[in-house]
């Protein structure tokens, strides 16, 4: 099912158990006395509804700001991998082929066996890893002959940690995710907003349970926002393995 398909349906569904809940407030409720607590209403659900509110603002954008450095990381460990067999390029022979050859498995790693593993947020394996220390063991062995070789060693040992560190960051942002308490206050928060509209009185009863509908309506698309983003490399967020796949054309084997 697609990814708008099934957050519509999640947002009339809420719409629909909210229009519901209005009705039958309005149908069973005591109206008496309703109109008169409009205003404690109002004050508490401003109070309620600004709290919920600037929580998921904060959720969201830095959901937001992760999805977007996880693109960025991907770039960054995929071209420093590159940068790591171009530089083995002035390295004597067996290290050159060695190098060389572990930087091309070690992308099609990522791209083919890591990354959908991180879309199930399941255990990736250490083959990436074992393939990276492979290179470091490859670059801690080699002779260099010359001030060139030996620059292009260093620039290769400097690019290789960078990629370590892509690869960290990489992997944290998979395991992470939205905590549980802020879960809690999330639903919890956006409960409260929503049952307090079903306490105000004197609107017309249509009114009435349109309001109700659609703050339910929000309130369930932006938590739908929040689990699709949690992940930056699935649902709604999925960034894609494009830099390694890219990367891998570029180191030949």
């Amino acid at each position: 099912m697609s990814l708008y398909v099934n957050g519509l349906l999640w947002v009339l569904g809420a719409a629909l158990v909210g229009a519901a809940a209005a009705a039958v407030v309005r149908k069973i409720g005591h109206t008496e006395g309703k109109a008169d607590n409009n205003e404690s209403v109002g004050q508490v659900f401003t109070i309620v509804g600004g709290l919920q509110a600037v929580i998921i603002a904060f959720v969201l954008i830095s959901l937001f700001d992760r999805a977007n450095a996880a693109s960025d990381g991907s770039y960054r460990e995929a071209n420093n991998a590159v940068a790591v067999a171009w530089a083995a390029d002035a390295l004597p022979e067996p290290t050159r082929a060695t190098v060389t050859t572990l930087a091309h498995n070690y992308l099609d790693t990522v791209a083919t066996t890591e990354w959908p593993r991180m879309r199930d947020k399941t255990r990736v394996g250490d083959t990436g890893r074992a393939q990276l220390d492979r290179i470091r063991a490859a670059l801690n062995a080699v002779q260099t002959t010359d001030d060139w070789q030996l620059d292009r060693k260093t620039e290769a040992a400097n690019r290789l940690w960078d990629v370590y560190q892509a690869r960290q960051d990489r992997l944290n942002a998979a395991r992470g995710g939205v905590s549980t308490i802020v879960w809690f206050a999330l639903i919890t928060g956006g409960l409260m907003a929503f049952l307090l509209p079903l306490m105000f009185g004197g609107t017309r009863p249509v009114v009435h349970i349109l309001i109700v509908a659609t703050l339910a309506g929000t309130m369930a698309l932006l938590l739908f926002a929040t689990y699709q983003l949690q992940n930056p490399y699935s649902g709604g967020a999925h960034v894609d393995p494009t830099a390694f796949e890219s990367a891998v054309t570029q180191v030949a084997q």
